[in-house]
């Protein structure tokens, strides 16, 4: 599946940035561009592996090229009147290789959770391609203003995009650890499930059932909220040792047919990239990447079997995605439209509460400055 990658902000810079260093180095041809977009000329300056002529910045005139400030009404705003120039170098880099467009984005501060929505509603309009989002959503020890920003910018981009995959940072995060030290490493968990997910359909080796960008885009067809789960196995010496020197081929299948069903449950059991109630799903998809030897078309018949009694919908795909040189096994579920997500309905109740303090604190503010003025009414004013 061949991605047109938009990092929006200053996490979703970072992220697309992410992909573009793992498409680098696995040889994957699944970005087909990558556009890093930001309103603070210095987080553009960190990217290192977006091509400078590849990062725009926007919304100078108001910022000056210093950033929002976790202003998300700021940054939709900054998103309308500039979404023409962005429009420009999207259309620039050209889009007739495009199978999806991919708008990453950190829900928490201002420029990309205010902006993303912006983006992906024009993006929806002048292209027939699929528009998918990816939030981040911010930890809790971010603040309270991080999660109304969070509650607020969720409402409109699950409305704005094909589909919305979302990432809780929380659940992520190591303990002690702050999110700007974890960064590098959620980026590497962010990547590596969705070099899988849009690599399949882009594998140039011949595979038992490989999967292809029509059953990817059909899972995430319908909208809503989509989580993924992952889990890989390193193929061990041993392994390869018995199957250079002829262990019997029944055993090989069997191996092989437990592996597949066992790392499926692990990835299902394991953590999401949104924690959720997985039945809830309308669709599932199923994908088992590595070496073509070590992948089992019966393994994944059994798995999807598995996932149909688990999720309300009964559409479950499955399929591989091999490649020659992998070392590891590597299955990744994607399970599409779900919608018991208690991290979602948290944010909400938070940001709620912060939006009815803000009121109550530029309430009692109004009240105390008219109380200042008034004790100093002998004073004449200027005009």
């Amino acid at each position: 599946m061949r991605v047109f990658v938009i990092g929006y902000g200053q996490a979703g810079g970072r992220v697309a940035d992410a992909f573009l260093e793992l498409a680098k180095k696995t040889g994957q041809n699944f970005v087909i561009r990558a556009l890093a977009i930001n309103t603070a000329r210095s987080d553009l300056m960190g990217i290192k592996n977006i091509p400078m002529d590849d990062r725009v910045l926007v919304g100078e005139s108001l910022t000056k090229g210093h950033g929002i400030g976790a202003d998300n009404e700021l940054g939709a705003q900054v998103a309308t009147d500039e979404v023409f120039t962005i429009q420009s170098e999207i259309d620039k880099r050209g889009t007739h290789q495009v199978d999806a467009f991919l708008i990453v984005a950190g829900l928490g501060g201002g420029t990309g959770s205010g902006g993303a929505p912006v983006l992906a509603r024009r993006l929806k309009k002048l292209y027939e391609e699929p528009v998918y989002g990816l939030g981040i959503l911010p930890s809790k020890d971010e603040g309270s203003l991080y999660s109304l920003n969070a509650a607020r910018s969720l409402v409109t981009f699950v409305n704005e995009v094909d589909n919305l995959f979302l990432f809780d940072n929380d659940a992520w995060k190591k303990g002690g650890e702050s999110v700007k030290e974890a960064f590098e490493d959620i980026n590497e968990e962010i990547v590596r499930r969705f070099g899988i997910l849009f690599g399949a359909g882009e594998a140039n080796e011949v595979g038992q059932m490989v999967v292809d960008a029509a059953e990817v885009m059909n899972t995430l067809k319908g909208g809503g909220i989509s989580t993924i789960g992952y889990a890989s196995e390193e193929i061990s010496s041993e392994g390869l040792f018995k199957k250079l020197f002829g262990k019997k081929k029944a055993m090989e299948n069997l191996d092989t047919v437990t592996r597949i069903t066992s790392l499926v449950r692990r990835a299902v059991a394991g953590r999401l990239t949104i924690p959720c109630d997985v039945s809830t799903a309308e669709k599932a998809l199923i994908i088992a990447a590595g070496p073509p030897k070590e992948l089992s078309r019966k393994g994944i018949e059994k798995s999807k079997m598995r996932i149909e009694e688990m999720i309300r919908g009964k559409e479950v795909r499955g399929g591989d995605y091999p490649l020659v040189k992998g070392r590891h096994v590597s299955t990744v579920v994607l399970f599409s439209g779900v919608s018991d997500i208690p991290r979602i309905k948290e944010l909400q109740e938070i940001g709620a509460e912060a939006q009815e303090q803000i009121k109550e604190v530029s309430s009692e503010k109004e009240k105390e400055y008219k109380e200042l003025l008034d004790t100093n009414d002998t004073i004449k004013p200027l005009f």
